[in-house]
C-alpha cells in the first residue's frame, strides 16, 4: 500500500521571530507623551458637552438629531477601538498611534469648517477613530518600559481619559462661553496635531509584533453588533424604551454578537481571541471595567447639572458654566495625583487588591455623596474622592489584562478592555438619562431633575460600585508584585540567551494559577539576560543548589515547576540572576515541583527554569520585602502543533496525530479539537515520524525533527477523502446472484476485506487508502478485477459489477 500525498504544508508558528537587537532606551518623555495623547482624545470626547443645550440652535435641527453629534463619536470609537488595537499588533503600535491621532486631527478640521449637521457627524465619527490611542499607548509602554516604571506609567495612561475629560470640560465651558464655538474643534486638531509631532519624536516603534492576516469578517460582525447593541443605548430615551426600533435593535445584537461569537471561535487568526478573552482574569476584569465606567460617567453627569441649577430650586447651587466644570476639575487631578500611588499598591498588593480598594473608594465616594450635596464644598470632596477611586481602580486593569494575555495580543485585549469602559459609561449615560427625566419639579415652564432624582442616580452608582467589588472578588488571588515575563531562554553559542521564542496559547505572565498555558516571554525592550557565569563572582551566590522548597522569611521567590497539564516536575533548575548575570541563588524542584529562593533585597531579578528535554523560560519579577510566588511551566522540546482539516477546509475533529521515533514506538499522541487543532508540546528533542490520521480519510505521514530550540514547526494538512469500492454480481441473464463471496486484495496480494452478496448482489468496500486493489468474486467460476484509485481529489468511488457464469 503506498503513502498517499495529500496537500500539506509545514511553518514555522504564527509569528515570525521578533527582533532581537536591544530596543533603544526611551526618553524621560516618553510616558508623559503617550499619556499626553491620551488626554487629548478624551478632551475630544468632552468637548461638546457645554455646547449639548445649544446645539439644536447652532446647527438648525432637533434635539434628537443633534444628539447624534455625541452618538457618533461613540459609536466611532467603540468600533475603532478593538480593530486599532489589533491593527497595531499586526503592523506596529506606535504607526496606528499616529494614524489614530491624525484621525482626531482630521475630524476636528471637519467639525470646525461647518454649522451643518450631516458634515458635523461626520467629523466627530472621524474623530471616534482616535479612541483607540489609550489602548495603543498602554501597550506601547508594555513593550518599551523595564518593570520598575511600568505600574506608574500604565496607571497614568489608563487614567489619562478622566484626567482629559475633567480638564476639558471647564475649558471648554471657558472656550464656548467667549468665544466662537468653531474654536473648540480647532483646538482640538492643534493639541492633536502636537500629539503626532510628539510621538514621531520621543516614541519608539515596537519591535513586537503579529505578522498575520487582518479578519475583515470579524471587524465587521464586531462593528455590526457593537453598533446594534450602543445604538439603542444612547437613543433608547428618545425612541422610546419599548419601541420597536430599540428592542429590534437589542434583538439585533444579540443575533449578530453571537454569530460573531461563532465565527472567530473558527477562525485562524480572528480580530478578537474569545478563548484569551474568556479567561477568568481577562473575563471577569472586563465586567468590572463595565462597572467602573458606569460609575465614573455617573459623576460626570450629575455634578455639573447640580452645580448649574438655580438655587431657587431649593437644592441648585447656581453656578455658571465654566464654574461648575471648575469645581468637577479636581476629578481629574486627583487621578493624575494618585497614578504613582495605584502602581504602588498594584506592586505591593497585586492589581486585584488595588481594583478592589478602588472600588470600595467609589462606592463610598456614592453612598456619601447621597447626603452631602448641600454645599459646593460638597461637591469639591465628592468630585476627588471620585477621582481618586477611579484613579486606583484604572490603573489596575491593563495591570491585570496585559498579565493574563501573551504580548503578540495586548493591544487587543487593552482595546476591548477600553471598548468595556465605553460601554459601561454609555450605560451610565442612557440609565441616569432616564432617572433624571423621570423625576422632575417643575420651576417656571422648565421641569428640571429633582433632588430625588440626584439621589437615586447616585444610589444606583453606588450599586454598580458594589457589583464591580463583587466580581473583582472571583478574580485569581494577587500576587506580591508584578511580574514582566522575559522570552523564553535558549542557549546561543556564544552563552547569551537567545532572543524570545512563541508558542502557541501561552499567556504573557505566569502570575494566574488557573491559567492553563505556560509563561510565555515577549517583552522586548528589557536586555536578554546573560545565563549564569560558570565561575560566579564574590558577590555570587555558592554554586551549589539550596534545597528545594525552603521556607522564605523576607523577600524571596517561591513557587511550583509544572509540566503538561499542570503536572508538577521534579528536578528542574531553578536559577536566580541579577540584571547583571550575576548568579545570586540557584535550587532544584523538589518531588512536588515546588522550590524557594531567596533574594538578597528589594529589587529587579531574572528567574530562570530549565530542566532536560525542555524549553527554558525566563521571568523578570519585582521583588519586595515579601515573597514573590511565580510558577514555571517548562513545555517540551517544542513538538509540533497544526491544523487537520478536509480538502473542503471543514475541521476534522477527533483526527489523530501521532508521532513515532525512529524505532517505531509511539512517542506521543494528541486528537484534534472541534477546529481540527492539535499540539504536541511533550516531545523531546529527536526525529520523529508525524502521522496524521481521521475516519474516513487517507492518512498523511511526514518526518519531523524536533530541536528544541526557536519556535517548533506547525503542521497543518489536508487529507483527502477515503475511497470506496462497490458493484453488484449477476449472473447471465442479470439475475443478482446471492451469497456470492467478494474478495479485496491490496498491491501485495493481501486480503484486506471480505464480503458475502445478499439478495441484490451487492457489495461495498469503504475506507480504502490505498491506489491499487484486486476484486475477486466467486461462486461460480471466480472472476477478478483489477482496480486504480488515487485520483486528485481522493475519495473517488469506483463500481465494479461481476458476471458469474458455469465452467
Amino acid at each position: 500500500m503506498s503513502p498517499s500525498a495529500p496537500a500539506a504544508r509545514v511553518e514555522p508558528l504564527s509569528a515570525a521571530p521578533p527582533d532581537r537587537t536591544p530596543p533603544r532606551e526611551v526618553g524621560g518623555g516618553f510616558v508623559a507623551v503617550l499619556a499626553f495623547c491620551g488626554i487629548a482624545v478624551s478632551v475630544m470626547q468632552t468637548l461638546v458637552v457645554p455646547l449639548v443645550g445649544e446645539l439644536p440652535q447652532l446647527l438648525h435641527t432637533s434635539s434628537s438629531n443633534a444628539s447624534w453629534v455625541i452618538t457618533a463619536t461613540l459609536l466611532a470609537g467603540a468600533v475603532s477601538t478593538p480593530v486599532m488595537g489589533r491593527l497595531g499588533d499586526m503592523f506596529g503600535k506606535r504607526r496606528m498611534l499616529v494614524v489614530a491621532i491624525g484621525l482626531l486631527v482630521v475630524g476636528s478640521l471637519v467639525c470646525a469648517v461647518t454649522s451643518e449637521l450631516v458634515v458635523m457627524v461626520i467629523g466627530r465619527a472621524i474623530q471616534g477613530g482616535a479612541m483607540g490611542a489609550i489602548p495603543l499607548g498602554i501597550s506601547i509602554m508594555r513593550d518599551e518600559l523595564p518593570p520598575k516604571k511600568l505600574g506608574s506609567a500604565m496607571a497614568l495612561m489608563s487614567s489619562s481619559l478622566g484626567i482629559g475629560g475633567a480638564f476639558g470640560l471647564p475649558a471648554a465651558a471657558f472656550v464656548a462661553q467667549h468665544t466662537n464655538w468653531h474654536v473648540l474643534f480647532y483646538g482640538a486638531a492643534g493639541l492633536g496635531a502636537l500629539a503626532v509631532a510628539l510621538v514621531l519624536i520621543v516614541v519608539p516603534e515596537s519591535s513586537v509584533r503579529t505578522p498575520s492576516r487582518f479578519d475583515a469578517v470579524g471587524a465587521l460582525g464586531l462593528s455590526a453588533g457593537l453598533v446594534c447593541l450602543l445604538l439603542p443605548i444612547t437613543k433608547g430615551g428618545d425612541w422610546g424604551w419599548s419601541s420597536g426600533t430599540t428592542l429590534g435593535l437589542f434583538g439585533a445584537a444579540a443575533v449578530i454578537l453571537v454569530v460573531w461569537g461563532f465565527v472567530e471561535l473558527r477562525t485562524a487568526e480572528p480580530l478578537v481571541d474569545l478563548r484569551t478573552t474568556a479567561r477568568r482574569q481577562v473575563l471577569l476584569t472586563n465586567l468590572a471595567s463595565i462597572m467602573v465606567g458606569f460609575s465614573f460617567y455617573a459623576m460626570s453627569l450629575i455634578l455639573p447639572q447640580l452645580l448649574q441649577l438655580p438655587k431657587a430650586t431649593g437644592y441648585g447651587l447656581g453656578q455658571s458654566m465654566v464654574m461648575a466644570g471648575l469645581l468637577v476639575a479636581p476629578m481629574g487631578v486627583a487621578m493624575m495625583l494618585v497614578s504613582p500611588l495605584s502602581a504602588r499598591i498594584n506592586a505591593t498588593s497585586g492589581p486585584k487588591v488595588s481594583l478592589m480598594l478602588g472600588l470600595v473608594v467609589i462606592g463610598g465616594t456614592y453612598g456619601g455623596g447621597i447626603v452631602m450635596m448641600d454645599h459646593v464644598w460638597q461637591v469639591v470632596v465628592l468630585s476627588t474622592a471620585l477621582g481618586v477611586g477611579v484613579g486606583i481602580a484604572y490603573s489596575a486593569m491593563p495591570t491585570l489584562i496585559i498579565s493574563a494575555v501573551p504580548a503578540a495580543e495586548t493591544g487587543a485585549a487593552n482595546g476591548l478592555n477600553t471598548l468595556m469602559r465605553s460601554i459601561g459609561m454609555s450605560t451610565s449615560s442612557a440609565v441616569v438619562g432616564v432617572i433624571l427625566a423621570h423625576r422632575t419639579t417643575a420651576l417656571g415652564p422648565l421641569e428640571l431633575p429633582n433632588m430625588d432624582g440626584f439621589k437615586t442616580s447616585f444610589a444606583v452608582a453606588c450599586g454598580a460600585a458594589a457589583v464591580g467589588l463583587l466580581i473583582a472578588l472571583f478574580l485569581p488571588n494577587p500576587r506580591r508584585a508584578p511580574l514582566t515575563a522575559q522570552p523564553p531562554a535558549s542557549q546561543s553559542a556564544t552563552g547569551q540567551v537567545a532572543g524570545p521564542t512563541k508558542a502557541p496559547e501561552v499567556p504573557e505572565v505566569p502570575e494566574v494559577p488557573e491559567a492553563p498555558e505556560a509563561p510565555e516571554a515577549t517583552r522586548s525592550p528589557a536586555p536578554a539576560a546573560p545565563t549564569a557565569p560558570a565561575e560566579p563572582t564574590q558577590a555570587a551566590a555558592p554554586a551549589d543548589p539550596e534545597p528545594a522548597a525552603a521556607p522564605l522569611i523576607g523577600g524571596g521567590v517561591q513557587g511550583r515547576v509544572l509540566g503538561h497539564g499542570d503536572a508538577p516536575l521534579p528536578d528542574a533548575a531553578v536559577t536566580l540572576i541579577d540584571n547583571t548575570g550575576r548568579q545570586l541563588g540557584r535550587t532544584i524542584s523538589g518531588p512536588d515541583g515546588r522550590y524557594s529562593l531567596a533574594a538578597p533585597g528589594a529589587g529587579s531579578f531574572v528567574l530562570i527554569g530549565s530542566a532536560p528535554g525542555r524549553r527554558p523560560q525566563a521571568a523578570t519579577l519585582l521583588v519586595s520585602d515579601a515573597p514573590v510566588t511565580c510558577d514555571i511551566r517548562l513545555a517540551g522540546g517544542g513538538g509540533p502543533a497544526g491544523t487537520v482539516r478536509a480538502l473542503g477546509g471543514e475541521p476534522l475533529a477527533g483526527a489523530t496525530a501521532t508521532a513515532t521515533g525512529p524505532d517505531g514506538a509511539v512517542a506521543a499522541m494528541a486528537t484534534a479539537d472541534e477546529h481540527g487543532a492539535f499540539a504536541l508540546p511533550e516531545l523531546a528533542p529527536g526525529s520523529y515520524t508525524l502521522t496524521l490520521a481521521a475516519e474516513g480519510h487517507r492518512p498523511h505521514a511526514t518526518p519531523l525533527e524536533v530541536t528544541g530550540q526557536g519556535q517548533p514547526p506547525r503542521i497543518d494538512a489536508e487529507l483527502r477523502p477515503a475511497a470506496k469500492v462497490g458493484g453488484t454480481v449477476r449472473a447471465r441473464g442479470g439475475r443478482p446472484v446471492e451469497d456470492a463471496r467478494v474478495t479485496l486484495l491490496d498491491a501485495a496480494g493481501d486480503v484486506v476485506g471480505q464480503c458475502v452478496t445478499g439478495a441484490d448482489g451487492a457489495f461495498r468496500f469503504e475506507g480504502l487508502t490505498g491506489e491499487r486493489y484486486t476484486v475477486v468474486a466467486g461462486g461460480y467460476a471466480p472472476a477478478t478485477a483489477p482496480v486504480t484509485l488515487g485520483g486528485a481529489g481522493g475519495g473517488e468511488a469506483r463500481d465494479v459489477d461481476f458476471l458469474l457464469s458455469h465452467g
